[in-house]
C-alpha cells in the first residue's frame, strides 16, 4: 500500500494566524486538490495529521472541525480524489498530549490504524514541527514551500533527508514518479 501524510493548513489550504474557524474560511490552494486527485487515482491512500489547538482555544467546536473537514473532503472528491483518513490533535500547546506535533503521536496512530511501517512514507508539511514529527515516526519529511514554509526553510534544524518542493503539486509530482 502506498501512504502520504499531509498537513492540513498551509499545504493543502490556505492557513491563518487567526486560525481557520468556520468552513467558509478553509480555501483550498492553487492545484492542491488535483494533486491529492492524482494520488488517488494512482492507488494512494491519503491521510491527513493535523494539529488543531483551535478547538482547545475555544476558538471553534468538534462539530465545527467536522464542518470545516467535510467541505475539505467535497472538494478533493469534486477534483477526483479522496482523503482516506484525518488524525487530529485537537489539544493545545501546553497540554502535554503525544499527539501534538512535534510530537509523533498522530503519526504512529496512522501507523496502527493502516497496520504499516511508516519507515520512508512521505509526510509533507510547512512547518517544522510537521517535519520533525513525520521524522521523528520513521517518514521522510517534505517541506513544502507554501503556507509556512519559506520562513521554515529560513529556520535551522530541518530534520536529515528533508526534501524541499514549492507545493504539494511538486511533492506528488515527485512521489508518483519514485512509484
Amino acid at each position: 500500500m502506498k501512504l502520504a501524510i499531509l498537513d492540513r493548513d498551509g499545504v493543502i489550504n490556505q492557513d491563518s494566524a487567526a486560525f481557520i474557524k468556520h468552513p467558509d474560511e478553509w480555501i483550498a490552494l492553487p492545484g492542491s486538490l488535483e494533486a491529492i486527485a492524482r494520488l488517488s487515482r494512482s492507488g494512494w491512500r491519503v491521510v491527513i495529521a493535523s494539529n488543531q489547538s483551535g478547538v482547545a482555544r475555544g476558538l471553534f467546536s468538534m462539530d465545527t472541525l467536522n464542518g470545516i473537514h467535510a467541505k475539505l473532503r467535497r472538494e478533493v472528491a469534486h477534483a477526483g480524489g479522496a482523503i482516506d483518513a484525518i488524525f487530529v490533535c485537537p489539544h493545545g500547546p501546553d497540554d502535554g498530549c503525544a499527539c501534538r506535533k512535534p510530537n509523533p503521536g498522530l503519526f504512529h496512530d496512522i501507523g496502527r490504524r493502516y497496520d504499516v511501517d511508516l519507515q520512508g512514507v512521505p509526510a509533507a508539511g510547512d512547518s517544522l514541527r510537521d517535519l520533525q514529527a513525520a521524522s521523528a515516526a520513521g517518514c521522510t519529511p517534505w517541506l513544502v514551500l507554501t503556507g509556512n514554509g519559506m520562513k521554515t526553510r529560513e529556520k535551522a534544524g530541518l530534520p536529515p533527508g528533508t526534501r524541499v518542493v514549492d507545493d504539494l503539486s511538486a511533492a506528488v509530482d515527485a512521489w508518483l514518479s519514485e512509484d
